[in-house]
């Protein structure tokens, strides 16, 4: 800003201003909600934490967008807005990334042992961490950074064993054998969120399961079952074979035993509906220790688990011959072996939708692990009794559906990691393999004391907890559960949980069911979710496609506001949006716009102030205290009074489509009027107004600062940086000038200046000036046509019938908008429209502009017919091309198609060109 109020720069410098702005925020103490009144309604929103060694990423950008747009939004609102930061220790990520390290070190976790790689992975944590919060910040979240929480920082790890001690106290937490997604690669069990599925081409193998005591020659149904499987190592850990019991193939042979292939164990035939006639052969190999569904049909028929895999995906000592032998080595070797033995039928292509670590990329496999689980179905019924009441809304409500299948069909939870980095589970052993269960060593300790008669050495299990159990409290967790602090008692339950679609259930439930659990309350009252960032094409971003759009070196190129912007008018609740960069670069041209608008009003305010006319022309309030906007209407122009309506409209409307959320709505609602009525309207109205000086001049001037001062704080949740820096800018002017803010007084900052009211429409005035600006289009567009020069006024003939008063009395803004010469346009209720003109209809009136001001006749003459000549010549062409049978019977019908289009075209053209001679001619 310069020492000048009235004088702004050209541009505006986002790389100046958006640092420089932030820091001042925050400086502040505007991202507190202790700006607000200490009685203000709190509005509360937990950040998703994203990892602590993470990098910004296109979906941070939209989600970091949108909760900084409701924050701001109830902060200007009057509320005690509290947005709390905070990032996730992202067990897997960051063990992963440490491990890496110590390899390209020399070392590794092995030989560091578990204190000092810990210290390890809090070094690279503390070194990374600013990282992504740096980048939060770039994005101008105003996030009450004095909050910021860990998820592994002292009070969470607090927390965390809490929330684990209640639930074993209760039984609902416990150790068992059972099925979970094992990562050969990273050595331990991962959660559903971190497996990705992939279509890959597979196989599918059919072999002979043999019936114990025939032959495989007496043939299928007597000497062997068919089979199908796309695993054939798995056949060494079969512990049945399934059929329908109403498959007339198999019913038979239920309570037969079968020989495992190459092992000659034997195994039962079972029947369960579970079985599918049409797949493959109509008969189901049972592997319980390697397959979830196999896993329950065992549960059913009480039938053995037997597990053939170690930890490292080779082969153990249930897998007989094969044992030590890697997982794809052992199915090649067994398979050969089978067809050895006569045991193999066919192989053919199968698609397949292959589990694959998000982190490792290697083939997930299902196995039989002993683990920690909770069992979730109280916790379950809690949550969707939540969201059947009403008590928490999901946004947009078609979710609703997937949540209640999600929360309906919930198996148990597995909570234990095979890592280091990470919440250790709060469960220690004693000499005998009893488990005690507290808060810290010490609670485990006296447990221990108490159940052998004397103190005895405990051993704490190694395994961590998933870090969704630990998110699952980050509601409540990072307000200082389970203590009852002040923020707590203040800010819980929080207000709006926003986040994308496609952690519902991993993420969003859990937070539900724990809230309620162990607060006794709902969590937060909206779940709002966004849908994924693509790319223009619709593509979903990946190193693959070399199609990842880095916001970094977006908002290098077009600064924040521009990217924000963006990401907020293209999104929609639940849907995917496509990102491009050109919608990026032309939302940096609408930054440039409002300043342009304002960089106008300051001149010609400036202008007035070194004029010295005087102020006192205007009255801004009665003795009464009457709202100086009511005030002296009558001398406001049709300008003022449509300009006053669309305001009190658009700000009615953007509110409204706030409080229901559908922020990329208000945002293009914002842009519209920002651009669309203020800027090439009102704007290039008060060119007019401005010339005419005086007091009318200096209405214009109030008029239009607080139209701006209303918009900006209209957008400024959707592009804070240049609004602010805008608005100082107009404030100081108003403030030197005496003109006060749209609603009265001049708050320090924008960050905290009131949300607009909505004041009452004037439907007439907007009618009235509608048709102002159709009678304007008309003539523009008449121009156009006849490739008037731009600047060069022309005369008019206007019979306006019942509309001649108002087009009389706006008779300048016409001329001026249009381009008319004021002083050679007649208006009146009815006038004879001359031969030699072109006449349009509009707005309710018609308008007749002399063909000798729009054109040279005879070059315009010439011109025309040298365009009919050439339209006639293309036409005939392509008509000839058309009337061949040789090109109809041989060409493509895609290029038969576009010849006729084409034909269509300059007969049209044609068609127009004579019309235009005729009326010329005339």
């Amino acid at each position: 800003m310069t020492n000048n109020p009235y004088d702004m720069p050209k541009t505006y410098d986002f790389e100046a201003a958006e640092g420089r702005l932030y820091d001042w925020w925050e400086e502040n103490g505007w991202f507190k909600p202790e700006t607000a009144d200490p009685d203000a309604q709190p509005f509360v929103i937990s950040i998703p934490p994203p990892n602590v060694t993470g990098v910004l990423h296109q979906g941070h950008a939209l989600f970091v967008a949108l909760e900084d747009l409701m924050i701001r939004y109830a902060r200007m609102s009057g509320k005690a807005a509290l947005w709390v930061p905070g990032t996730d220790h992202a067990g897997i990520a960051t063990q992963l990334q440490v491990e890496r390290k110590l390899r390209n070190e020399g070392t590794s976790r092995e030989e560091l042992g578990r204190e000092r790689f810990l210290e390890a992975c809090w070094a690279w944590k503390n070194e990374k961490h600013s990282g992504i919060t740096s980048q939060i910040r770039r994005l101008g979240a105003s996030c009450d950074w004095d909050r910021e929480r860990f998820t592994l920082d002292d009070g969470l790890n607090i927390a965390v064993n809490e929330a684990f001690v209640r639930l074993h106290r209760m039984g609902l937490i416990y150790q068992s054998e059972y099925i979970v997604n094992w990562s050969p690669g990273l050595q331990t069990a991962v959660s559903d969120v971190e497996v990705e599925y992939t279509d890959e081409q597979g196989t599918l193998y059919y072999f002979k399961y043999p019936l114990a005591g025939h032959s495989l020659d007496e043939g299928p149904g007597k000497g062997y079952i068919p089979v199908a499987t796309t695993r054939p190592e798995t056949i060494l850990g079969d512990t049945a074979v399934a059929v329908h019991p109403d498959d007339e193939r198999y019913r038979h042979l239920i309570g037969s035993t079968c020989l495992v292939p190459t092992l000659n164990r034997t195994i039962p035939v079972i029947h369960d509906t579970y079985v599918s006639t049409e797949f493959g052969t109509g008969a189901l190999k049972i592997t319980p220790g390697h397959d979830p569904n196999d896993f329950a049909i065992a549960q059913r028929h009480g039938l053995a688990i037997v597990n053939i895999m170690n930890k490292d995906a080779t082969l153990n000592e249930n897998a007989g011959p094969y044992s030590g032998q890697e997982r794809f080595a052992a199915r090649k070797q067994l398979w050969e072996d089978m067809r050895t033995a006569g045991l193999v039928i066919k192989e053919e292509p199968y698609a397949l939708t292959v589990p694959r670590a998000q982190r490792g990329g290697e083939i997930i496999e299902p196995l039989i692990s002993k683990q920690w689980f909770v069992n979730t179905d109280g916790m379950a019924a809690l949550g969707l009794a939540a969201v059947r009441s009403g008590q928490i809304k999901i946004v947009p409500e078609r979710f609703t559906k997937v949540y209640y299948h999600w929360l309906e069909n919930l198996r148990p939870w597995c909570i234990s990691r095979q890592l280091w980095w990470g919440h250790r589970i709060p469960a220690w052993y004693g000499p005998d393999g009893q488990v005690f269960v507290g808060r810290n060593q010490a609670e485990a300790q006296a447990q221990a004391a108490t159940h052998y008669g004397k103190p005895v050495a405990l051993e704490q299990d190694p395994d961590v907890l998933d870090t969704w159990f630990s998110s699952g409290l980050w509601p409540f967790s990072t307000l200082g559960w389970p203590e009852d602090t002040p923020d707590l008692r203040r800010f819980y339950p929080t207000d709006v949980l926003e986040t994308g679609y496609d952690i519902l259930f991993f993420w969003v439930a859990r937070m539900i069911m724990q809230g309620l659990l162990y607060t006794n309350d709902i969590p937060f009252h909206t779940v709002y979710l966004h849908g994924l960032v693509r790319d223009e094409q619709g593509r979903k971003m990946s190193k693959t496609f070399n199609n990842v759009i880095d916001p970094i070196e977006v908002m290098n190129e077009f600064g924040a506001d521009a990217l924000r912007f963006t990401l907020l008018t293209g999104s929609t609740p639940g849907n995917d949006m496509n990102l491009s960069i050109d919608r990026v670069r032309a939302n940096r041209n609408f930054a440039n716009k409002i300043w342009n608008a304002t960089r106008f009003t300051l001149a010609n305010l400036g202008k007035l102030t070194r004029q010295g006319d005087q102020l006192s022309v205007i009255s801004y309030q009665s003795s009464e205290g009457t709202d100086y906007r009511s005030l002296h209407t009558d001398h406001w122009t049709l300008a003022d009074r449509w300009i006053e309506s669309r305001l009190n409209h658009t700000v009615a409307e953007v509110t409204r489509l706030f409080d229901s959320y559908q922020y990329g709505e208000a945002g293009r609602q914002a842009y519209e009027f920002l651009w669309g009525e203020v800027a090439d309207w009102y704007i290039e109205t008060a060119k007019g107004q401005f010339d005419a000086g005086g007091e009318a001049a200096w209405r214009t001037a109030h008029r239009l600062v607080r139209v701006l001062d209303q918009t900006l704080r209209l957008l400024h949740p959707f592009i804070p940086f240049v609004t602010e820096d805008i608005w100082q800018q107009l404030r100081a002017a108003a403030l030197a000038t005496g003109v006060p803010a749209g609603d009265g007084d001049w708050p320090e900052a924008l960050i905290v200046a009131p949300w607009p009211v909505a004041g009452k429409r004037n439907k007439r005035a907007e009618g009235d000036f509608e048709r102002v600006q159709e009678i304007v289009r008309a003539v523009r567009n008449a121009r156009a046509e006849y490739n008037v020069t731009p600047g060069r006024r022309i005369g008019a003939l206007v019979s306006a019938g019942k509309h001649a008063d108002l087009v009389q009395r706006e008779l300048s803004v016409i001329a001026g908008l249009a381009t008319l010469d004021s002083e050679h346009v007649q208006v009146a209720d009815s006038l004879e429209i001359p031969a030699k003109s072109a006449s349009m209809v509009a707005g309710g009136v018609t308008i007749a502009l002399p063909l000798a001001d729009l054109v040279d006749l005879d070059v315009e003459l010439a011109r025309l017919r040298k365009e009919l000549a050439n339209a006639q010549k293309m036409a005939d062409s392509t008509a000839a091309r058309l009337a061949n049978p040789g090109f109809v019977n041989n060409a493509p019908d895609n290029v038969i198609t576009g010849a006729r289009q084409q034909l269509a075209e300059w007969q049209a053209k044609q068609t127009q060109i004579e019309e235009r001679l005729a009326t010329l001619e005339g």
